[in-house]
């Protein structure tokens, strides 16, 4: 016996869910049963580290006003220096980590 798949479902084919069943059926015939939920989940220490650490960040503001402001005052007072050597090394030490 031979069956064409032509890949074509139309809106009017209805689709039922399958349980799985967990144990060999009973000889009286084939009793589907709902799978039971056995898996679990364990956490390492780094990941929980990774949550507890999310927790943080997303209470924490977004913006350090008080650097901002501390970085506005010494713009307008010129006491502001860039140090263009640390810049630099920052930025080559970030592409270092990137490339890692």
């Amino acid at each position: 016996m031979s069956q064409k798949i032509d890949g074509g479902i139309t809106a009017s084919t209805q689709v039922r869910p399958v349980a799985t069943p967990t144990k060999a059926a009973p000889a009286g015939g084939p009793e589907a049963r709902p799978v039971e939920a056995a898996d679990s989940v364990r956490l390492t220490g780094e990941a929980t580290s990774l949550q507890a650490l999310q927790r943080e960040l997303s209470t924490a503001p977004a913006i350090d006003t008080a650097r901002v402001q501390a970085v506005r005052e010494a713009l307008e007072n010129g006491s502001y220096r860039i140090d263009p050597d640390a810049i630099a090394k920052r930025m080559l030490d970030q592409d270092e980590q990137l490339r890692a």
